[in-house]
């Protein structure tokens, strides 16, 4: 399934290991690596990062949504699918 990740972007919900907080130093360093491997794709559209999801291709995607937002998302694809209006109002 694929789950609304903020502002019109979709991921699949099954490629999906984890949605983190982007303020830790580990994570800074895992987001940086993958720019430099080119597997850094940001949905942001230009707002605060506000989640980082990292998919079991080691992709690192970054959100404007918040980790709770992503997250529940991910555990309810059809409902997360479905709020696609409601990412423009958080971010």
């Amino acid at each position: 399934m694929l789950v609304n990740i903020g502002f019109g972007n979709v991921i699949s919900s099954r490629r999906v290991i984890a949605v983190v907080s982007p303020g830790s130093l580990p994570i800074k360093k895992m987001r940086e690596e993958a720019k430099g491997r080119g597997k850094l794709i940001d949905a942001t559209e230009g707002r605060k990062t506000r989640s980082i999801i990292i998919t079991d291709s080691d992709h690192v995607v970054l959100s404007a949504l918040q980790v709770e937002t992503i997250a529940q998302r991910v555990s309810n694809p059809i409902g997360g699918a479905a709020e696609s209006g409601n990412a423009e109002k958080e971010g």
